[in-house]
């Protein structure tokens, strides 16, 4: 069972009341949003797809980023998570899609990109894509990829409630 079994049973349970499906656009958590969700008996109920874009290649072919976006912002940015999100909700049968892209590290940070940022999209049908930025101080590779499952969940209840 995944560390964020109880966080994931609220999104699943905030979603089943809303009727909305869900979908995922993952990149530097390589689809531990989808297990955490899935880890849940029933699940399958809300959770529509996963869609696991690890490199540019896969960004743009099944969630649409543009390569435009990719050469002005890189992968680690709002655009592309926004890109990522409304891509992922395009291209399911959720109404609501959350994307995650960033440095996990240990390596590949920069001063302006550094290891343990991620930036998060949200997309639901009818609103504009709202996108998070969030730099974690610790940046073990193990801890940024689960403090994104953890961020995203939450900010997947966050945007539920409003």
């Amino acid at each position: 069972m995944s560390p964020h079994a109880e966080l994931a049973e609220a999104v699943l349970a905030a979603c089943k009341r809303q009727g909305l499906m869900l979908a995922t656009a993952e990149s530097c958590t390589g689809g531990m949003i989808a297990a955490a969700l899935t880890d849940i008996a029933g699940s399958s109920t809300v959770v529509d797809r996963g869609f696991v874009t690890y490199s540019n290649e896969a960004k743009m072919e099944m969630l649409g980023v543009t390569s435009a976006t990719l050469t002005a912002h890189g992968a680690v940015s709002a655009e592309t998570a926004c890109e990522m999100a409304a891509g992922a909700l395009a291209r399911s049968r959720a109404g609501l899609a959350v994307s995650v892209t960033g440095v996990a590290g240990p390596g590949g940070g920069s001063a302006a990109k550094p290891v343990g940022l991620v930036w998060f999209g949200i997309a639901l049908t009818g609103r504009e894509p709202a996108t998070h930025r969030k730099v974690f101080a610790d940046r073990d590779r193990d801890a940024v990829r689960q403090n994104t499952v953890r961020t995203a969940l939450e900010l997947i209840l966050a945007r539920l409630a409003r």
